[in-house]
């Protein structure tokens, strides 16, 4: 079934950074496990302020925490007091001096995540699915994507029966490592189960050092017509195509030039 690697994990260390910047062979499984201890705190607590990435630097007695958001209003707070207690917390957690930068997120709709939770949170309040997904799909085209796929799945509309549909504009190569791909999911948590997104956004091509020519893959040429990409003869499908060349007209395929066969060939 389906084997897809995340395509930014397939990307570190070419065009993307690790999201825990650390090193240390003795105590790595506790200063993993304190990642994921900060990281789920953080996603609890500020979980309505539009959270994309959370990066962490450690250092032997100092944690510094980047919090890249849509709404940096809603978790500095005011004169800083919802960011003052998210401090507090942390250090309580890991006794470390704790750091933390928020870092604005100017364009949510070019972000994957963020595209992914809004889907979701429309689909909570009932939005017709499609509806959302095709609003979303525009905005990010609209905003300079080179292209977008947005997929959900599960119980859509209230169905019986689970499935999945996807909609997608502009090219989204996930084996082009130099596409800077970016990747979101989130889950739907409506009455009739859940609803899982997943939003793939191509923001253009991270080109090597020192390269000036244009991107090696041109993403404003027009897409091939789809009877091309299939392979298949434009005139018509199969042999019950239309009159092309060598073949007849009419009910029996045997106009003038046809024979008995009505291929223009005589038997």
């Amino acid at each position: 079934m389906g084997q897809k690697v995340h395509p930014e994990a397939m990307r570190v260390g070419y065009i993307h950074d690790w999201k825990s910047n650390w090193f240390n062979e003795r105590n790595f499984s506790d200063y993993l496990a304190e990642d994921v201890r900060i990281r789920e705190h953080i996603v609890r607590k500020l979980a309505h302020a539009g959270l994309s990435d959370i990066t962490i630097r450690k250092d032997s007695g100092e944690l510094e925490i980047n919090i890249h958001t849509a709404r940096p209003g809603i978790v500095i707070g005011k004169s800083g007091s919802e960011v003052d207690a998210l401090r507090r917390d942390l250090h309580r957690m890991t006794r470390k001096q704790i750091k933390v930068n928020i870092l604005e997120i100017k364009r949510p709709e070019l972000d994957a995540k963020l595209v992914a939770q809004s889907i979701a949170e429309q689909l909570q309040n009932r939005v017709a699915f499609r509806r959302a997904m095709k609003r979303a799909l525009t905005s990010a085209m609209r905003s300079g994507a080179k292209g977008c796929k947005i997929q959900v799945g599960g119980r859509l509309g209230g169905a019986e029966m689970a499935r999945t549909e996807s909609y997608a504009d502009g090219r989204v190569p996930l084996h082009t490592m130099r596409a800077d791909i970016d990747y979101g999911f989130y889950e739907a948590r409506t009455t009739f189960g859940r609803i899982g997104v997943k939003c793939w956004m191509n923001k253009g091509e991270i080109m090597p050092e020192g390269y000036t020519g244009a991107e090696l893959t041109d993403m404003t040429a027009p897409a091939p017509p789809s009877s091309e990409r299939d392979g298949r003869d434009a005139r018509g499908r199969g042999r019950g195509g239309g009159s092309g060349p060598g073949r007849g007209s009419g009910p029996g395929r045997g106009g003038p030039r046809g024979g008995a066969d009505g291929r223009g060939r005589r038997r």
